[in-house]
């Protein structure tokens, strides 16, 4: 991207004062985009008519930091564009119709300028949506930026990669398996990159390296420009079910906040990877090549393709496309209220609007690392009597007694009515976030045991006045209620839910 900047913001950055605040951010932005500033000859010509030498001097000096931009079109050929822009003919306004006419011709992107006439001459031949003074320059260009801050467990660190010490035990089997591992993880050290990291006693136990690319994937088949998120750092040790649906949900969290629709990782197939293949195909990642090393390129789409979705289960299209789910009318949606004990434990990574940190990360959490609590799959137990509750159910958590609000929503993937503990256990398995002792206990009853996958946490949870409000409810409820689907699409309108991500 290529942008011009205007006489006026050249002279407030560079002059001898405190430069202002909305500058500052402005060009922070700009340098994080990698973005050409660029100056007109014109401009150049604008500071040699200044009649104080020593300023001259000066400013002529810091201009030639800039690259110029080379062959600028000439409007004084242009009748049809000097009749639109209008105005006085001085030399200033012959200067300003140079840097309009560049955004013009499309020489550059965008035009960051503080005079006024040249606002007005924008309108007038339609450039305003690139032309900006600084301010608005400044909310334009920031929504250019990636969302890098993705909702993660304290316990799980971003971290920049060169803090890592490459001498960590970690690292040694990745060595191993890539000769050009030492120099790329110098490359992307120097690039600043970052990472999220668990330590366990100061050594590394995971990490996860994220990349935002646009381009083709070199493999057999070949796989087309498209922008993608690359994991390219994916492992955790011991190797771990629930801390890999972490990892590809911090992906899916990231993909989401970024509009990228989809992922890839790069795997060398291996005896003792059955596992691991098996998590990337439950959660839709599928080998879509070889590269000529031999791995393998496995691919995952999070917006849902509607030629394959009608061959799908509903529970099935939740996991190729994950977070993506079916919410069509033939699902039944229930509302399931929980205690915030337990909804603390379940949604260890969930923070309403009022907890956020500035680091969007969970707040007032221990540094334990509870991987059930922040993995896809989970387990809710209750004793609630219903019984038409089935797979591909929605399920809409509401948090009762602190907050009374609607926060999160999840598909269902297993049902069963159990009163044994040691069957329970097993069933759960590492899913639950209850200890053996509570389901014990639960188990003195027919218990109704509930496998879902979380998909997405209200970008805006409803409070209970707002649910009466609606119509929704009548009352805050007090066991498992059946949502009606009109009920639903008020949710779903309520809660700001993204609609690229749901299907019907």
């Amino acid at each position: 991207m290529r942008v011009l900047i205007d006489t006026n913001i050249f002279i407030d950055r560079e002059k001898h004062d405190v430069v202002p605040v909305d500058l500052q951010e402005l060009l922070r932005i700009l340098a994080k985009l990698k973005v050409d500033l660029l100056v007109h000859p014109k401009s150049v010509e604008e500071i040699k008519k200044d009649k104080n030498k020593e300023r001259r001097k000066i400013s002529l000096s810091k201009i030639a930091a800039y690259p110029p931009l080379e062959s600028p079109p000439d409007p004084t050929r242009d009748v049809l564009f000097l009749n639109k822009v209008k105005g006085s003919v001085t030399l200033h306004d012959r200067i300003d119709n140079f840097l309009l006419y560049a955004v013009f011709r499309d020489a550059v992107s965008y035009l960051i300028t503080e005079d006024k006439d040249i606002l007005k001459k924008a309108s007038r031949v339609e450039l305003r949506e690139r032309v900006f003074p600084r301010l608005e320059a400044r909310e334009f260009f920031r929504t250019f930026l990636p969302k890098e801050r993705v909702r993660h467990p304290s316990a799980l660190k971003e971290e920049h990669v060169h803090n890592l010490n490459l001498d960590d035990p970690f690292f040694d089997s990745l060595k191993k398996e890539y000769p050009d591992f030492i120099s790329w993880f110098k490359k992307i050290s120097r690039e600043g990159r970052k990472c999220y990291v668990y330590m366990r006693k100061k050594v590394i136990s995971a990490l996860l390296i994220l990349k935002t690319e646009k381009e083709a994937i070199a493999c057999r088949p070949p796989l087309p420009e498209n922008l993608r998120l690359k994991l390219c750092t994916f492992k955790s040790e011991p190797s771990g079910y629930r801390l890999g649906e972490l990892f590809i949900k911090i992906a899916a969290r990231y993909c989401v906040q970024n509009n990228i629709n989809e992922m890839y990782l790069t795997y060398f197939p291996k005896e003792e990877g059955a596992s691991f293949i098996k998590l990337l195909s439950e959660y839709g990642f599928q080998e879509r090549g070889r590269k000529t090393n031999g791995e393998s390129v496995y691919l995952k789409r999070l917006v849902p393709d509607p030629e394959i979705c009608p061959r799908l289960s509903k529970v099935d299209i939740g996991g190729q496309f994950y977070p993506s789910f079916y919410d069509g009318e033939d699902v039944k949606k229930f509302m399931i209220p929980i205690r915030p004990k337990y909804h603390d434990r379940l949604f260890d990574d969930y923070e309403s609007g009022a907890q956020r940190s500035p680091s969007n990360g969970p707040v007032n959490k221990s540094n334990q690392f509870n991987v059930e609590g922040n993995a896809i799959s989970k387990a809710y137990l209750c004793h609630a009597p219903i019984t038409k509750i089935s797979e591909g159910d929605l399920l809409l958590f509401y948090r009762s007694h602190d907050r009374q609000e609607l926060t999160t929503i999840g598909v269902v993937e297993a049902v069963y009515r159990m009163n044994n503990a040691q069957k329970i256990a097993e069933t759960v398995s590492n899913r639950t976030v209850y200890s053996y002792d509570e389901i014990e206990e639960m188990a003195k009853t027919s218990t109704l045991v509930l496998i879902f996958r979380w998909h997405f946490y209200l970008p805006n949870p409803i409070k209970l006045e707002r649910l009466l409000d609606q119509g929704i409810l009548r009352s805050a409820p007090q066991t498992i209620t059946t949502i009606d689907h009109k009920k639903y699409l008020k949710i779903k309108k309520e809660s700001k839910l993204d609609g690229r991500y749901t299907i019907d």
